[in-house]
């Protein structure tokens, strides 16, 4: 029992994070069966406020229910942070890991590539991206994605060169291990740690980023997100400002687990960082 307070008390943030995350995953499932009706249609009254006439969060302008759109934006908003960060995710893990092991001139040109992506500001460059491909969930999952990517080919190529001259590996070469094999199974898994804490950091940007697109009216139109809900509020700031509130309130909680869970599976993955922290 001891032991398990113990470490309850030192991996308090992966904890607190992931019962946020748990929370939030078990409204998101419910939301159907909670609001069964389409977020987008309207329900009742206009400009409702929060715990009147039965509305939870209130109404919008045009009569569809806050709470609704905040539950069914939730699976839209998860699942394009998700999706976006583990494309980027791949993405980046094979570029970075295909530099770091050959190294030499592929890993000059891709590096250069990469250096390439990160001078071009990721909004700006996402803002283009989906408003020449028409804003859809797939278009920004892909601006996401591209603009993401470069941050985890840097880390993998670190990763990778740091590891391809460890002796594990020199003597899967000797062996006469193919490429393939030396790359995904004897060196990836090893770099895995900074790769599990970073996508779990990144989810947390793709949802602002989404959010941040949707926003400014490139969002998916038929589909309701937490960025689309702020703003068609944004017009009514002043006197309906739980319509902006509530939402911006749901991505702040969102973006706070998924920074605890990335701080908790940190300490949890890296304990001489965990102990370095503490002192």
């Amino acid at each position: 029992m001891k032991d398990l307070l113990a470490w309850s008390r030192h991996h308090w943030a992966l904890l607190l994070g992931g019962g946020m995350l748990a929370v939030l995953a078990a409204l998101t499932l419910a939301a159907p069966a909670l609001y069964p009706e389409d977020p987008l249609s309207m329900v009742g009254p206009p400009d409702v406020r929060p715990f009147d006439e039965g509305f939870l969060f209130g109404t919008d302008s045009l009569g569809r229910d806050v709470a609704a759109g905040i539950l069914h934006g939730a699976r839209t908003s998860l699942l394009l942070g998700l999706v976006s960060t583990a494309c980027s995710v791949l993405l980046g893990t094979g570029v970075g890991a295909v530099a770091g092991y050959f190294a030499g001139r592929v890993d000059d040109v891709l590096m250069r590539l990469t250096e390439f992506f990160q001078t071009i500001p990721s909004f700006m460059l996402a803002l283009v991206l989906v408003a020449v491909l028409s804003p859809s969930i797939w278009t920004i999952v892909l601006a996401i994605a591209v603009v993401s990517w470069p941050p985890v080919a840097r880390l993998v190529r670190a990763e990778f060169l740091s590891l391809r001259s460890r002796d594990f590996v020199k003597a899967a070469v000797v062996g006469g291990h193919p490429t393939h094999v030396i790359i995904l199974r004897h060196i990836l898994p090893n770099a895995l740690t900074p790769i599990i804490v970073t996508g779990s950091l990144m989810v947390a940007s793709a949802i602002l980023l989404e959010s941040a697109l949707s926003f400014l009216g490139l969002g998916d139109r038929n589909n309701i997100t937490w960025g689309f809900m702020i703003g068609a509020g944004r017009s009514m700031i002043r006197q309906a400002w739980w319509l902006s509130a509530i939402p911006g309130l749901a991505i702040f909680y969102t973006v706070l687990a998924l920074n605890l869970l990335g701080q908790g599976l940190a300490d949890l993955l890296n304990p001489l960082l965990a102990r370095t922290r503490r002192a």
